[in-house]
């Protein structure tokens, strides 16, 4: 037998040890699971497209010391609002000569760190305060969901205004005031799932062996909830993003010299009418990086959950 047909075989074999109905461990299982959450995931072409989107976003940040062309800081005013194709600069340049590219290179660092911290801190802050509502009911319930409806009372962008506000401009308060006006929904949404969870025979047999609610919030109900809230997480993202954006915007986000996208849309709507592309171009950014995490977020919740998928 050849090389070739010994490699075939093996290559055959794992595929049918992942794709096996009956798993010879609880490992064995979970490797199982993952692998036909993958071939869904791929099966849905659109999916695959916000997939590519953010891998692409997230090595460009990466390697934006390496693609960028131009300093993003540095200021050329004899070559101010040059045009799209122009020499030197692909994208044109601002109002103070400064490489559009270069800079919205850079500014996927900012999208991506605010991305980042809002995703660690909102959806835990939420589970959190769910679970606990959801499990221990009674008044603890009825004041912790009165304050989550006090929250989702307010739009967003004029409730992190109000924080901003408070705070102080700059980024690190922007992900700070966007954090306490995104962990709302995901408090509701772990409260219904603790809700259907906490009569269950499972939670039941956890606490004869002895379990305090904290271990069985933490150890039992929290991984329940985990596919409902990532999915959340995800489809969320563009919220954040235009959020984010929206701050810079309106100066309360990312301060200048710094690429963020919104500052530089900001900046280049009073050329808009004249060098359009100053502020079209990071508006684009901002809808193609939101775009790829609707697309990501509907592919997995029909991974995640294939039965509100179903229903929608």
């Amino acid at each position: 037998m050849s090389n070739a047909e010994l490699r075939s075989g093996e290559k055959q074999n794992l595929r049918d040890w992942l794709r096996t109905e009956t798993p010879t461990s609880r490992r064995h299982a979970k490797i199982a699971s993952l692998y036909q959450g993958w071939l869904t995931l791929k099966a849905n072409k659109l999916a695959m497209i916000g997939l590519f989107i953010l891998v692409f976003l997230v090595l460009v940040a990466i390697f934006a010391p390496l693609l960028a062309p131009a300093d993003p800081f540095e200021q050329d005013l004899a070559n101010r609002l040059q045009p799209l194709w122009g020499e030197g600069h692909l994208l044109g340049t601002d109002s103070l000569g400064r490489d559009i590219l270069s800079r919205l290179i850079y500014g996927a660092r900012i999208t991506l760190y605010i991305v980042t911290l809002v995703a660690m801190i909102a959806p835990i802050v939420g589970l959190f305060v769910g679970t606990v509502a959801g499990y221990a009911g009674g008044w603890i319930d009825t004041i912790l969901m009165r304050i989550t409806d006090i929250f989702l009372a307010f739009p967003r962008l004029v409730l992190a205004l109000a924080f901003v506000a408070a705070l102080g401009a700059g980024i690190e308060n922007a992900v700070i005031a966007i954090s306490l006006t995104a962990w709302p929904p995901y408090a509701r949404i772990a409260r219904a799932e603790t809700l259907t969870i906490r009569g269950s025979d499972y939670i039941s047999a956890v606490k004869l062996q002895g379990a305090g609610p904290l271990r069985i919030i933490v150890k039992h109900i929290w991984p329940l909830c985990m596919s409902s809230i990532i999915v959340r997480v995800t489809l969320d993202m563009a919220g954040i993003i235009l959020a984010a954006a929206g701050l810079g915007f309106l100066g309360m986000g990312a301060q200048p010299p710094s690429p963020e996208w919104g500052a530089m849309i900001s900046e280049g709507r009073k050329f808009l009418l004249d060098y359009w592309w100053v502020a079209t171009v990071p508006g684009l950014a901002i809808f193609t990086v939101s775009l790829g995490f609707n697309l990501l977020g509907d592919g997995l919740r029909d991974v995640l959950d294939p039965k509100d998928a179903g229903d929608a």
